[in-house]
């Protein structure tokens, strides 16, 4: 055992007060593991205590109480003898009445309440003995609020351990809780208070109870928080949402059915208040507390309730028409939260008084006189867009209410469906047992909206009832009374819309009928045609009629964009309900009928259809089952090939548009699925070995890289697959790959092998020209692979590829540049062996070092020289066209080092750098002078403007390559890095420079940087950055081929300006900023640029006015040259912008 004198210290380091509060946690640290390693025991730790314990100084007996306590909140999985604590909580029992130490009794109390009664627990007569303390000696609402929230977490913990023992303390405990909770007002108190009165409701259910006679005082100080009103942000330090504290009020609303007949009386009259969320709050609440409190306790509230909920879904209908399938409505406004809260509280009040005895909420419902006068009103015959907004919403209203009567039960549909139904049908005009198919007639008279609405939203509740009644028993409704009624309309019925759908495809009946009415024609039929078995059943005639009308507004009405996806849509679902409930005679209609035509893309493609709604259509009924989607993929593997074959081999240019396309949709859509379903590499592979198998024919392709949208497309299909598919398959392509690239004798194999990287070098090789075009697709498709490939995958022969890519790059191939950034960016990733890493060095030495550093350097070496005439030869161009395709190579090959943090960026950036500053050395030489092609461009400009673009190339983000999706190796940051080592140096060479030249592509480079790096760390150097990014605008802005790059810089500075760190730095240089913006104003080369600078104003009329207020009269000149500007967009901003700076002088005079 520990010596006293060993821990004894720790002891007087805890108890005296002065001592910083680390040193005490340590002290209390160290006692808990003598105690937990038994080197001291309980017991003597409480002898030794004993004065510390017991003194009449105040402070010193609440500290050493306090350090018992803490003590014991270590020791809670520490076996203890049940004398022991037995002892402990008489101990802190007796304490609880000394207030100047109520914190370590409560922490002491608390720590032995929770211990298990595996390590020994307190005894159930002792915790009701300090329950019965606590409430005699603690008033919870005059402690501050630690200890506050202490008192709740100990009663509960009495509660929820120990309900039988303390509840025999009856009502003194009920009336105890009530007054702790009383008037608390901080939300995690409230939280633990809610769920107090919710827990003491279940320990306390009988009706002669001390909770039902104290019911009206609980729910007096619970009713005082409704609706919960959390002016505080968000979420607090401590995780306390407004939504917590809600819906831990309600469940302690809904403990208890004697709350009921205070909680429902109030829940009512707040419906009725106009505020939002009050509504919707007692909306929530309401329908919780029927389910809770039952029938008998609500049917004396059951006519209040119905009627506050008609007077709400009254007000606050549910827009139905946006789409057949689609829940109504997508948006989450509090209006529409507040009707779709107000049904499922009907829902909810409707089902309960169902299964009790008796239909009299039904019957409140069906006779009321509202819900009769908005029924009587489908005589009106007028179209929905005629109507006026309030009959609108009646209509919606009364079939909202009647549809969640009939989804409840078959009684209940039965009362509806015989009300109602038949009325509706007479007023429509469709007979009992009419034609058994669709007839060619046409439309004579006005359609009668609203009747075709409310009859269409009927058989749509039918519809969900009888799958209800099917998802959850074996039970048959076909000899429901509902649905021999609605068996009876039915044929009728079908061939009425189906009559619409027609009508509205020749365009005969677009006034009789409207466009909602075609929305419930489609809807209808879609209704009754996914009726499952054992319900209401349509002869296959009339299903197969029904399936046909939707095909044929599909092939023929696709310019209604609107009725053709309603009509779609509805295909989607009845195949979706086919294969839900297999249903094979229906699923023979469907295949032949909708899936073999819609399959037929290979036929469609040269149809009168346009081809973007042939695959949206394809892609839907594919989704239906994996066998039409498998289907699906061939055809459009099909179409693909044959259009590839057109193009490439028979020239036919005409189908460009097509492959592209396809080539979009493929890799947009069919990719994605296969992803999802498992089907990817199958599908995948098939693509690619039909790729490479063509590149191996020996037929030359009759057209080359002019078609650039082709070649894309390609490109990123094969670059999607090739990512997405595994080590083993990609191993399997990138093998194809180079054998075909080994055995095409257009490509100089040998001089490659034995050549170094030099621009000699590359003089031995045929000319990129030569090349087929079979030959330039393969190159990029290669190219595409390399760049897609994992980490994990080997190379063949790196050497010679690297050497292939090298040779192309310098011909101007930026696929072959991207290739080559990926492969160093991807190398060594795959292992971590110092083999490997000696290939990646190797590989960097043979492409950076001795490759295009090498022959950048040198040839800018050459173009230094004075070299006379010597400029004037074609090999000089040739060489300086050789420096371009260099540094744009350098500049992804750079962009894969920086992204993986490699050392050899720093080579590559002073290269750049190098480049940046060399163009006012070179002799300057237009293009036109050797090459006749009307280019006067000076070749300076372009090498200065190639290396400040080669910035923007390390920094931005590609879609192409180097990015997550084709498995780059990302190091965190690395842009922000990136930044703070290169604006140093852009900076100083920025304020050395005297050239026109070199500043102008210093300041581009500049640019680049700025709007590439992630505005936050801009912002930490706006103080150094903003004087030369109002700079840069100055300078760029002369040059019409900056505008994208002015847009982006225009956008960094509106960000400053909105974050608030930036604007402290914008603040400083208030005027110089706003006179740079009003510049942009008339910016004539960019509609964006001049939106961008307006906005940018109006939120810096927010600025302090002492700072803006003398630019005031020029800003408002320049915004009112706005007001004229060509473009809407601006003319709309410019208002906005100059009402804010007009209303400077009065908010300064009010201020």
């Amino acid at each position: 055992m520990a010596k006293a004198i060993s821990w004894i210290r720790h002891v007087e380091a805890f108890v005296d007060s002065s001592h910083p509060s680390e040193q005490q946690n340590a002290s209390l640290n160290a006692i808990a593991e003598l105690v937990k390693n038994d080197l001291l025991s309980i017991e003597g730790l409480v002898r030794e205590l004993e004065l510390y314990l017991t003194t009449t100084d105040n402070i010193i007996r609440a500290r050493g109480i306090l350090l018992l306590a803490e003590i014991l909140a270590q020791l809670l999985s520490k076996p203890l003898d049940i004398a022991s604590i037995h002892f402990l909580i008489g101990f802190f029992t007796s304490r609880l009445a000394d207030w100047q130490a109520l914190r370590g009794a409560l922490v002491g109390c608390l720590a032995l309440l929770r211990r298990k009664s595996d390590v020994g627990m307190v005894a159930g007569n002792d915790a009701r003995l300090l329950a019965q303390s606590f409430l005699q000696n603690i008033q919870v609402q005059s402690l501050a609020f630690h200890d506050r929230k202490q008192c709740f977490e100990l009663l509960q913990c009495l509660l929820e351990v120990y309900p039988e023992d303390v509840a025999t303390l009856g009502e003194n405990l009920v009336h105890g809780i009530c007054e702790a909770i009383d008037e608390e007002k901080d939300p995690r108190c409230l939280v633990h208070s809610f769920q107090l009165v919710e827990t003491l409701a279940r320990l306390f259910p009988d009706p002669s109870g001390p909770v039902a006679s104290y019911a009206r005082e609980l729910f007096d100080v619970l009713s005082c928080y409704f609706p919960v009103y959390f002016i505080h942000p968000k979420i607090d330090d401590f995780g306390i949402q407004r939504e917590d504290l809600s819906q831990a009020l309600m469940h302690a609303f809904c403990s208890t059915p004697f709350f009921g007949q205070f909680s429902i009386p109030l829940l009512l009259d707040k419906l009725s208040s106009s505020l939002p969320l009050a509504k919707l709050d007692s909306l929530k609440y309401l329908g919780s507390c029927i389910v809770c409190y039952g029938a008998n306790r609500m049917s004396q509230h059951a006519k209040p309730v119905w009627l506050s909920l008609k007077d709400v879904i009254f007000n606050f209908p549910q827009e139905p028409f946006t789409s057949v399938s689609e829940s109504i409505g997508d948006s989450e406004s509090q209006s529409y939260q507040i009707g779709r809260e107000a049904l499922n509280c009907l829902r909810t009040a409707i089902s309960l008084f169902n299964n009790s005895d008796g239909d009299f909420f039904a019957s409140l419902i069906i006779e009321d006189e509202d819900v009769e006068i908005a029924f009587s009103s489908v005589t009106c015959e007028e179209s929905y867009e005629g109507m006026s907004i309030e009959s609108q919403h009646k209509l919606i209203a009364v079939g909202s209410v009647l549809c969640e009567l009939v989804k409840v039960s078959s009684s209940c549909c039965n009362r509806v469906i015989k009300r109602f139904f038949p009325l509706l049908m007479g007023t429509l005009g469709i007979p009992v047992n009419g034609s058994s198919s669709f007839c060619d007639t046409t439309v004579d008279r006005r359609v009668n909206f609203r009747a075709l609405y409310l009859s269409v939203e009927l058989v749509s509740s039918c519809r969900d009832l009888a799958v209800s009644a099917q998802d959850h028993s074996s039970e048959l409704v076909v000899h429901d009374e509902w649905c021999s009624l609605l068996q009876s309309f039915s044929t009728p019925l079908a061939h009425a819309l189906g009559l619409l759908v027609k009508c509205s495809i020749s365009g005969a009946a677009n006034e009789k009928i409207g466009v909602r009415g075609l929305s419930c024609g489609v809807k209808g039929l879609q209704m009754l045609a996914t009726f499952p078995k054992g319900s209401l059943q349509l002869s296959k005639a009339l299903y197969d009629g029904i399936l046909m009308r939707f095909m044929t507004i599909l092939t023929g009405s696709f310019g209604d964009n609107s009725l053709w996806k309603l009509a779609l849509e509805a295909l989607l679902q009845i195949g979706m309900f086919i294969e839900k409930y297999h249903d094979s005679e229906k699923q023979t209609s469907y295949v032949n009928i909708v899936v073999e035509k819609i399959l037929t893309l290979h036929q469609l493609v040269d149809s009168a259809m346009p081809l973007e709604l042939t695959l949206e259509a394809v892609y839907s009924i594919g989704t239906t089952t994996t066998e039409f989607m498998m289907r699906a993929i061939q055809e459009v593997e099909k179409a693909i090939f044959s259009s590839f074959l057109d193009i490439f081999f028979e020239g036919e240019i005409k189908a460009r548009k097509t492959i592209v396309q396809l080539l979009d949709f493929y890799s947009g859509q069919v990719l994605a699925w296969c992803k999802t379903t498992g089907h990817f590499e199958e599908v995948g592979m098939h693509f690619v070995l039909f790729i490479w198998n063509q590149m191996e024919r020996d037929a030359d392709f009759k057209i080359g890289l002019e078609e650039k949208a082709i070649h894309d497309a390609i490109m990123m299909t094969m670059k999607l697959i090739v990512a997405g598919c595994g080590v083993e398959h990609q191993a399997m392509i990138v093998q194809k790959a180079y054998r075909i690239f080994l055995s095409n004798k257009s490509f100089p194999l040998e001089e490659l092998k034995f050549s170094s990287i030099k621009v000699e070098g590359f003089k031995l090789a045929p000319d990129i020209a030569s090349l087929s075009s079979k030959d330039e697709l393969f190159i990029s498709l290669f190219a595409s692979v390399l760049i897609a490939l994992s980490p994990e995958t080997l190379i063949p022969d790196a050497i010679l590829t690297l050497k292939m890519l090298m040779l192309f790059l310098l011909k101007g191939y930026v696929p072959a540049a991207q290739a080559l950034g990926s492969l160093v960016n991807k190398w060594s990733s795959h292992a971590i062996t110092k083999q490997t890493s000696s290939v990646l060095e190797d590989a960097l030495k043979l492409v950076v070092e001795k490759g295009l550093l090498e022959i950048i350097d040198g040839l800018l070496k050459e173009h230094l020289l004075d070299v006379g005439q010597a400029c004037a030869t074609d090999a000089f161009f040739n060489n300086r066209q050789i420096l371009i395709h260099a540094l744009v190579g350098v500049s992804w090959i750079g962009k894969g080092l920086l992204m993986r943090g490699h050392e050899e960026m720093e080579e590559v950036m002073m290269l750049i750098l190098k480049c940046l500053l060399s163009a006012d050395t070179m002799k300057p030489v237009h293009f036109e002078e050797n090459l006749g092609n009307g280019n006067k461009e000076d070749m300076r400009l372009l090498v200065a403007r190639c290396a400040a673009d080669a910035l923007h190339v390390l920094l931005s983000d590609s879609k192409d390559c180097l990015n997550r999706m084709f498995h780059a190796t990302l190091r965190p940051l690395y842009k922000q890095r990136f930044f703070s080592s290169v604006m140093p140096t852009l900076l100083s060479a920025i304020k050395s420079c005297k050239s026109p030249i070199t500043r102008s592509s210093l300041y581009r480079a500049f640019g680049h940087v700025i709007a590439d790096t992630p505005l936050a760390a801009v912002i930490t150097e706006a103080k150094k950055v903003i004087p030369f990014l109002l700079d840069a605008i100055s300078v760029l802005s002369l040059d019409n081929l900056n505008k994208d790059l002015i847009y982006s810089l225009l956008l960094v500075l509106s960000g400053m300006v909105m974050d608030e760190k930036g604007r402290e730095t914008i603040i400083e240089s208030a005027h110089t900023v706003i006179n740079h913006v009003m510049g942009l104003i008339s910016y004539p080369h960019m509609m964006l640029v001049r939106e961008t600078a307006v906005q940018c104003l109006f939120a810096m009329s927010e600025l302090p006015h002492a700072r803006i207020y003398p630019l005031r009269p020029q800003v408002l000149r320049a915004v009112s040259r706005a007001l004229d500007d060509p473009k809407r967009p601006v003319r709309l901003e410019a208002v906005k912008c100059r009402q804010a700076w007009a209303s400077i002088a009065s908010r300064s005079l009010h201020y």
